[in-house]
């Protein structure tokens, strides 16, 4: 069950539709998820999650302990002890905070710690943009953590429930961050269903503490030094667990979908069975993208779309089996790989996991604007054959490659 809705009448669990945006969509997550530590910084576009999470602990309605920490950093380093102790912590972030706090973003990792991060993602500066792209979750993508995007507020809720049961499941012990559009996401509001009962979140991602690394009546070292004799080893222990990680990823998702009727996959696939030129994406753009799909369908154009949902584990197997007899695949990079071989990072590893060459379009860097006329004009290039493979191009550049 992949991207699908159930009706009223085959959900198991009682839901209701209330509005929300984003940020809080996220925010309402965590609390029903009972998060026990949140180190909170605000930053654009993320400060309306850690925002809420402090009225619902000031107002009794979440028994957390919340640290206003001096930096992004502190906050990593705030979550990283905390769980080390046993704890389900939560912290957010954007852009340039993410950079604070890169130093801790392996240690987590290494520690096999299961924090959920949330990320309303926000170009890195200069110049200072304080607006959506998705350069600051891109560079985590080497660090060892899963990486979830979601697409809509409705998925952004999801997710994060998602997330605290992959990363504290026995098999993985990893830290997942859950990103989303700045502000096309964080701040718009929009409707979602929502349990109606919150015990029902957490009789789903129970709190297990069986990650837990320290014990004051058993001292012992936590993140000791790794010396060349075992450092490998050690690591290797995170690598495998990552990977491994895709079956429960997938496992978390179907069983979400059975008890509270949305399911997502590791990819989201639109019209592809048969299509000769397909667009691949991640985000919310991916809304327009299938707007334009249907409308190449309507001209006769065998057109699909493919969104990617997990980029870490990356789940190469999925986007062969539905990108593989495609002539055509163009993907539309949010985010720029500077000096790479092609210019956007999701467009270097498609093309590595189909083994052939890709269309590549960048759009949306700093939260420029895009329309659905926008990326049809560009697939109709490519189509047409105007556009070549293994050459950026861009949508809504002045001047730019076109």
């Amino acid at each position: 069950m992949s991207a699908q809705t159930l009706t009223p009448k085959e959900r198991k669990i009682a839901q209701k539709r209330i509005a929300l945006t984003g940020n809080h969509a996220v925010a309402l997550a965590v609390k029903m998820a009972r998060a026990e530590v949140i180190a909170a910084y605000p930053i654009t576009p993320q400060t309306p999650v850690v925002e809420k999470l402090a009225e619902y602990v000031n107002n009794g309605e979440l028994d957390a302990e919340f640290i206003p920490v001096e930096s992004e950093h502190s906050a990593m380093s705030a979550v990283i002890g905390a769980s080390a102790m046993g704890a389900r912590t939560f912290t957010e972030t954007s852009s340039q905070g993410l950079g604070h706090m890169y130093e801790n973003l392996p240690i987590a990792v290494g520690l096999r710690l299961p924090i959920v991060m949330g990320m309303a993602v926000r170009t890195y500066s200069a110049p200072i943009n304080v607006w959506g792209d998705y350069s600051d979750v891109m560079s985590m993508r080497e660090l060892g953590w899963i990486i979830y995007i979601a697409q809509n507020a409705q998925e952004a809720f999801d997710t994060i429930i998602q997330a605290y049961r992959v990363a504290e499941d026995a098999r993985v012990h990893l830290p997942v961050v859950v990103a989303y559009d700045g502000f096309w996401t964080s701040h718009v509001l929009q409707p979602l269903d929502v349990p109606e009962d919150e015990e029902e979140v957490i009789k789903f991602a129970p709190i297990t503490r069986n990650w837990v690394k320290l014990d004051v009546d058993n001292p012992a070292q936590l993140g000791a030094v790794g010396t060349p004799e075992w450092y490998w080893e050690i690591r290797w222990q995170a690598v495998e667990a990552l990977r491994s990680s895709i079956k429960v990823i997938q496992e978390v998702d179907e069983e979400y979908g059975r008890k509270f009727g949305r399911s997502y996959g590791l990819v989201t696939p639109y019209r592809l069975e048969d299509a000769e030129l397909a667009i691949v994406t991640y985000g919310s753009v991916f809304g327009l993208v299938k707007k334009v799909v249907d409308r190449l369908r309507s001209e006769g154009v065998r057109a699909g779309a493919l969104r990617l949902r997990v980029i870490r584990p990356w789940p190469g197997e999925m986007i062969r089996k539905y990108l593989g007899h495609v002539e055509k695949v163009a993907v539309i990079d949010r985010t720029i790989n500077h000096g790479g071989p092609v210019y956007g990072p999701m467009a270097v590893e498609i093309a590595a996991t189909i083994h052939k060459p890709v269309y590549n379009v960048l759009a949306t860097i700093g939260m420029r604007a895009i329309d659905s006329d926008m990326i049809y004009d560009a697939a109709l290039k490519i189509y047409r054959g105007l556009w070549v493979p293994e050459t950026p191009y861009t949508v809504g550049l002045r001047g730019g490659y076109e």
